[in-house]
């Protein structure tokens, strides 16, 4: 819950890595933020769309890192107004 909470927090127009969310609810793992994400049952309300790789990068969504899952990943955050530049953030 405290990963729903802090997205939760994230506004339109702006995105978190899975590093800054760990690091803003005090865990070690931004990978366990991400396991949580995968499995986020309250999308779009928890906008988990807005956490990304800290390679710039979409990273995954909803499990999927490539396909249509993905690519309407990239839709989303375009429609909010994020710029892409050679694929990254």
């Amino acid at each position: 819950m405290k990963v729903y909470d802090a997205v939760e927090k994230i506004p339109r127009g702006r995105v978190a890595t899975y590093r800054d969310v760990a690091r803003f609810i005090g865990v070690a793992s931004a990978q366990a933020v991400g396991q949580a994400l995968k499995r986020n049952p309250f999308a779009p309300a928890v906008p988990c769309h807005r956490v990304v790789s800290s390679t710039g990068k979409t990273g995954g969504f909803f499990g999927s890192s490539s396909g249509p899952q993905w690519e309407s990943k990239r839709a989303i955050l375009e429609n909010e107004g994020i710029q892409f530049d050679s694929g990254r953030i």
